[in-house]
């Protein structure tokens, strides 16, 4: 697999069928050609050759991908035509705001459009002068009678100096996948990035970064992810690639979040956040990397297949992400990244944030995972609104796991639940039917009825009794009241979106100052804000002046200043019971190396 390569810049040319019928018949593929010859603009052309086929062919382009939230990639669409071999012009329709027919195009065509791409991060499609990285659904049209078939991709005027990374094969300099949706799947970072690579467990990994040098250290993070890799592979006892890619994005200004995909995944990081708390990128890193086990191959059904078209409907999210987060805890865990007091820590954590979501009365995990359409608007991510499938289905997955391991009297726990499922439904080729299939798996290993946890916990909103579920592992959750600092307001940003405020306490100081819902959030104490308003003022104190600049509702910037209030807030921490027995303690060593006490005669049917 040749992953990276120099590319001098080139031409947008005219032989586009020859190189077409060089890499692979005319009859097979489609060719695509992406040129960069307009960066400062964050402008690209792209040129499909259509091959011999029908008269009419119609093309999508996407109105999703990477986050599930239509975006409409179409908005970006400046112009669209087509021409038949000779040159002549060919009639295009359009169909809707994402399809376009093209009419004549027997003998074949080339379509060309141009596209703004500006979008920044792993969820995203963005060219500039400094870089591209390209999620390929956003900018790619596919013929719809030919998703299923080979593809040819080029990149034409890249820069001098620029190289291309991405997990996709290549024939030359040509990149090359069997069909649309494997294309898709593998992103694109062209640039002056930084490089290296690592074997582990027989698999060849390759590390892509742009950032500042200054702002990481490479070899720290070829050695997280040396310990992440050989604990994951292991955990699952299974190694579905030969080659991966860790492709990372750490600029000096708002970022977060990652995107996997099945040989790859893409991450970002503020160079902010990566030098105040390293220990994030590993967290991060686990997630992304398990998801190629859990969601890229052990998959809902209700996700498959992928329509382009609309939403794809599911209740698995609270398995598929928020149990993904409990399985990288593990991973981190047994491999030395992670220790008992932290994760103890960030378990408790995590309840207290639930808990103080008021919706977590009212909204279920299935609910949140059908609901997860929705994410891109402020209301929704209230808390009295929506709950997360990320919190509460990690939250499931740890109070799963020590359920399995009571059932089945320590011989079986959430590791034998993922390894079940990796045997029945991804190795045969199947997707799981969402929460039933989770609870088939769950009893197949602990051979005992779950009925009632998912009916009470993953399709209702009953309180869940912490603490039957951690006494197996001699723990107990206690809360207690602390004052903390109250700012006066909540706001969060989409991750392609600004900070908009979504609450404001009525008759507060925040409110005093002017701060109005519906503003925009652009920096707080003079720094740009990450996804939540609150990881900003929970590093203040009672007292404390606060600084925000926003954008009001009508326009114009103002700086608006206030001291910040208290309020009493319940938080939890986990501790021992008392008298912890050798059982308890046994079962808790198991639990934090996230592996049975009797692991002999549970591995997968």
């Amino acid at each position: 697999m040749k992953l990276v390569y120099p590319r001098p810049a080139g031409k947008l040319v005219r032989w586009a069928w020859l190189l077409a019928i060089a890499i692979a018949p005319a009859s097979a593929a489609t060719s695509y050609t992406i040129s960069l010859a307009n960066p400062d603009e964050h402008l690209v052309e792209v040129q499909i050759v259509l091959p011999q086929g029908s008269t009419q062919r119609e093309l999508q382009l996407p109105v999703w991908n990477a986050l599930y939230q239509i975006r409409d990639f179409a908005q970006y669409v400046n112009w669209i035509r087509a021409k038949d071999r000779a040159g002549q012009p060919l009639s295009v329709l359009k169909l809707n705001k994402s399809r376009w027919r093209v009419n004549g195009v027997q003998e074949g065509a080339i379509v060309e459009y141009q596209m703004f791409v500006n979008s920044p991060g792993p969820f995203g499609a963005e060219l500039n002068s400094h870089h591209a990285f390209f999620n390929l659904a956003q900018l790619l049209m596919y013929p719809l009678d030919a998703r299923n078939l080979p593809l040819n991709l080029h990149f034409s005027h890249v820069p001098a100096g620029w190289r291309i990374a991405t997990p996709l094969h290549s024939h030359d300099e040509t990149f090359v996948a069997d069909n649309y949706d494997r294309a898709v799947d593998s992103p694109v970072e062209i640039g002056d990035f930084h490089e290296s690579d690592f074997d582990e467990g027989g698999a060849h990994y390759k590390v892509v970064v742009d950032a500042e040098p200054a702002d990481f250290d490479m070899a720290k993070i070829a050695a997280m992810l040396h310990k992440i890799v050989a604990a994951a592979t292991t955990w699952m006892q299974d190694r579905p690639f030969d080659s991966y890619m860790f492709l990372y994005h750490f600029p000096r200004g708002p970022a977060g979040g990652g995107m996997e995909h099945a040989y790859s995944t893409a991450i970002a990081v503020s160079a902010d956040a990566l030098a105040k708390s390293p220990e994030e990128l590993a967290s991060v890193t686990a997630h992304e990397f398990f998801h190629l086990w859990n969601v890229k191959r052990i998959r809902p059904q209700t996700l498959e297949p992928i329509d382009f078209t609309e939403e794809n409907y599911t209740r698995a999210l609270w398995f598929s992400e928020g149990c993904t987060s409990t399985a990288a805890d593990f991973i981190r865990l047994r491999g030395g990244l992670l220790d008992e007091r932290h994760f103890e820590e960030d378990l408790a954590a995590d309840i207290g944030e639930l808990q103080r979501r008021p919706a977590h009365l009212t909204q279920s995990t299935e609910e949140s995972s059908l609901d997860a359409w929705l994410e891109g608007y402020a209301y929704y991510r209230r808390p009295e609104r929506s709950l997360s499938y990320y919190n509460k289905g990690e939250l499931l997955g740890i109070t799963l796991d020590l359920a399995v391991r009571e059932a089945s009297h320590g011989r079986a726990s959430l590791r034998e639940v993922f390894q079940w499922m990796n045997q029945n439904y991804a190795k045969q080729g199947r997707f799981f039917p969402d929460s039933s299939g989770v609870r088939e798996a769950v009893e197949a290993v602990s051979h005992a009825d779950f009925g009632w946890f998912f009916t009470k916990y993953v399709a209702g909103t009953e309180e869940v009794p912490w603490n039957d579920f951690f006494r197996g592992v001699g723990l107990r959750l206690v809360a207690s009241t602390t004052t903390v600092a109250d700012a006066g307001f909540l706001a969060s940003r989409n991750f392609d979106a600004p900070m908009a405020v979504t609450a404001v306490t009525k008759g507060g100081s925040a409110e005093l100052a002017g701060l109005q819902t519906g503003d925009t959030i652009l920096e707080i104490n003079g720094h740009a804000p990450e996804l939540e308003s609150s990881e900003a003022t929970a590093q203040l104190n009672p007292g404390e002046t606060i600084t925000v600049k926003i954008r009001g509702r009508r326009g114009g910037e103002r700086v608006l200043k206030w001291e910040m209030a208290s309020r009493e807030e319940i938080s939890y921490r986990l501790k021992d019971v008392e008298k912890v027995s050798a059982e308890q303690r046994a079962r808790r060593a198991a639990w934090l190396k996230g592996e049975a006490e009797n692991p002999t005669g549970t591995r997968p049917n």
